[in-house]
């Protein structure tokens, strides 16, 4: 009886702490990342990634190698919106609208923009290893081929 009691009680325990560790990995990807140029593979920017009040997943650009340009801070100056090539690319969201999919561990249903391009893509993101996501923004469905991938390291604490 003794042992029942306490094999039942340890099965409530492991069951507690796996739905607890579940709920928690969502909120996994939420931090500092920094990104890297295409051509050269030098730091290139840090993006926080965080969870709004809806429940999904947005990033922002919250540090630039080169804020710079001409002595004035860069801006969004590719957008096809004429209205937002005046805004700052610092501060800038450039992930928006991501929720977690337990089934393919990954955080889809989301786009990034591009401020290279002025192009924004069709996105999911996934973690290679602890410290680092794939992102891979694409047009049409993601297995057409169509897109473009790229690796962020995650980072402790804001750069400055």
């Amino acid at each position: 009886m003794k042992i029942t009691i306490v094999a039942a009680l340890l099965i409530i325990s492991l069951a507690f702490a796996t739905r607890s560790n579940a709920q928690g990995k969502p909120d996994k990807i939420v931090g500092y990342y920094l990104t890297y140029d295409d051509e050269t593979n030098a730091e290139k920017s840090q993006v926080q990634i965080y969870k709004d009040p809806n429940g999904k997943y947005y990033g922002k650009i919250v540090w630039l190698k080169e804020p710079s340009k001409d002595g004035k801070p860069k801006v969004d100056d590719k957008n096809p919106e004429v209205k937002l090539q005046k805004r700052a690319i610092l501060g800038l969201e450039m992930l928006k609208g991501f929720k977690y999919d337990a089934s393919s561990d990954e955080w889809v249903g989301g786009s990034i923009y591009n401020p290279a391009s002025g192009k924004t893509y069709n996105c999911y993101i996934n973690f290679e290893s602890a410290n680092r996501i794939k992102i891979r923004g694409f047009i049409g469905a993601s297995w057409m081929g169509l897109g473009k991938t790229a690796h962020w390291t995650k980072e402790a604490v804001l750069r400055k």
